[in-house]
């Protein structure tokens, strides 16, 4: 579970309850395939504001891949190289430093949710996946339930936009209950759950220094939209973002972390 990383330009240190970044991959892995970072999500964690600020980054969104030297979808970062070039790119297009990773592949997703006992959530489109109807209004389901509501997308009249929706959703759920877990018994319970479904450079000590540091932050977690316009360009779709809109959700995340802006 833990895979530490090479480069990592900060970390910050959990035991002073300083502010924090950790970005979590999705990874729907193939035989035979490295995959491709199916969910992209950006937190950052402020202890003295008790706030997280969550972003979902489009899987199609154009930027420059780092260490490619060249521009292509953003959820491609990871299939080239890994967690390591998703972390660099996510940090380039950002602008802020990354303390941390969380890569969970989302069919383990159902055994974490399953651990902290179910999730809650807000449907606000009815849908049906297989034989599992998901009404509209508050809805607690089990890791299988919450996998399937976390993955449509092709029933959504806001397509990908939905899914990230419902995927924050599933993320802010999931903190929460664990977040209202008191013991560490719980928390050793949540660690065998994870076993190998997640890789992270998150070290137990510092998992410790989470739950006990950082628990209040949970009750207080804000959701960020990152607006792009699709297009077709060689005949592929990406989600082009402006130099306006990047610089405002920079601009949300410097600010919740406290990075001061480079001379």
């Amino acid at each position: 579970m833990y895979q530490p990383l090479e480069n990592t330009n900060s970390q910050a240190v959990l035991t002073e309850k300083e502010p924090f970044s950790v970005l979590m991959l999705g990874i729907d892995e193939r035989d035979g395939d490295k995959g491709r970072s199916d969910s992209m999500i950006m937190l950052t964690v402020n202890p003295d504001n008790e706030s997280i600020k969550m972003l979902s980054i489009p899987r199609d969104t154009r930027t420059e891949i780092i260490g490619l030297g060249k521009e292509d979808k953003m959820n491609h970062a990871y299939a080239f190289g890994g967690v390591q070039m998703a972390m660099d790119t996510v940090e380039a297009f950002l602008d802020i430093p990354i303390d941390y990773y969380v890569q969970v592949n989302m069919e383990g997703f159902k055994e974490i949710v399953d651990t902290v006992g179910g999730i809650t959530v807000n449907n606000t489109l009815a849908f049906t996946v297989g034989d599992v109807e998901f009404p509209t209004g508050e809805l607690r389901l089990d890791g299988e339930q919450a996998l399937s509501f976390s993955r449509m997308r092709y029933d959504d009249p806001n397509g990908d936009f939905g899914r990230q929706a419902r995927q924050r959703q599933m993320v802010q759920a999931v903190i929460k209950e664990g977040a209202s877990l008191s013991s560490l018994v719980n928390l050793t319970d949540i660690l065998s759950a994870l076993g190998s479904n997640v890789k992270t450079n998150l070290t137990l000590d510092q998992m410790v220094a989470l739950q006990k540091n950082y628990k209040h932050t949970g009750k207080n977690i804000e959701q960020l939209v990152l607006h792009s316009e699709g297009k077709i360009i060689d005949k592929i779709y990406y989600g082009l973002v402006t130099q306006a809109e990047q610089q405002r959700i920079q601009d949300e995340m410097k600010n919740q972390l406290g990075v001061k802006e480079k001379n």
